[in-house]
């Protein structure tokens, strides 16, 4: 094989190899993050009770 060939092919197959791994690098992240949301429980955070004075927000629905 000339050098050419060599050039011309590995610039055909290099857009086959990226894109199916990027493909399957997006996929893996969506597939964590969804695991990730709905396997965490967050910890419940100080928050006001009553309704508060000033602008202070309070949780609408308390879990807690």
């Amino acid at each position: 094989m000339t050098a050419r060939a060599a050039d011309g092919r590995r610039r055909w197959t290099s857009p086959w190899l990226l894109v199916p791994t990027g493909l399957l690098l997006v996929a893996a992240a969506n597939a964590h993050l969804v695991y990730v949301a709905v396997r965490s429980q967050p910890d419940c955070v100080p928050h006001l009770k009553e309704a508060g004075a000033a602008g202070n927000y309070r949780a609408a629905k308390s879990a807690c």
